[in-house]
């Protein structure tokens, strides 16, 4: 069961003013499975992150559902805002992320950029997103897309960043229970259970090699997500 894209494009969200990112320039890459599933550790600073959670609020979410496993579709409860948005596409890819996966080759094709359309998921106390797979994405001109990209923007671990001067004060900012990105290889074994840390960047292969996974249950906090794809030309 695969991810429902129809939606993406279902309603264009207030323009949002999105912070400005610094180049990272000591990033590394933890590999989980090979090439097809790895974490970069601080890839958005905390106050990276917090103005994107700002940002996206300001725009305001909405509620994302499915027809369910007995239709076709994934369960999935969480809320969404999807945006096509090139520049802010480009200035992630050139934050750390052109260069970390410079030497990545899949096909003999090297990763060129991200996909334009990004999303922005907010998972709530109770919402989940049960298995499923993502689909690969045709974007013409010899362009698709090859990897999924998830960057949370909460966390299990809270950090104290004393530049931020947000000083968020509800639920957004403590720190998540439940919430981890789970793989499963055959017979549904489980290969990776990855809990969100904000700022942290997760990469996994889609498309026909897409390892089946899901977003567990949030029993605490609130967890939200920058969502994007690599594409590769």
């Amino acid at each position: 069961m695969g991810e429902r894209r129809a939606a993406d494009n279902k309603k264009a969200p207030p323009k949002a003013k999105w912070p400005v990112l610094q180049p990272k320039l000591n990033l590394q890459i933890t590999r989980l499975k090979d090439k097809d599933l790895f974490t970069v550790q601080n890839f958005f600073t905390p106050a990276e992150s917090k103005a994107f959670i700002k940002a996206a609020e300001s725009a305001g979410f909405e509620h994302q559902g499915s027809l369910g496993p007995a239709k076709g579709e994934a369960y999935r409860d969480n809320d969404r805002i999807a945006v096509n948005d090139p520049a802010l596409a480009d200035m992630v890819w050139q934050s750390g992320l052109s260069k970390l996966l410079s030497d990545i080759k899949i096909r003999g094709k090297a990763a060129v950029g991200l996909n334009p359309n990004i999303r922005f998921y907010r998972y709530k106390v109770g919402q989940h997103f049960g298995q499923h797979i993502d689909e690969s994405v045709d974007l013409g001109e010899g362009k698709h897309t090859v990897y999924t990209l998830l960057v949370y923007l909460s966390g299990a671990a809270k950090t104290k960043d004393k530049s931020d001067s947000n000083n968020m004060k509800d639920s957004a900012s403590e720190p998540i229970v439940g919430g981890e990105t789970v793989f499963y290889g055959s017979r549904n074994r489980v290969v990776a259970e990855v809990a969100p840390a904000e700022g942290m960047a997760l990469l996994h292969i889609h498309g026909d090699k897409c390892m089946l996974h899901e977003a567990r249950n949030v029993s605490k906090g609130i967890k939200y997500v920058f969502r994007s794809d690599v594409v590769f030309a």
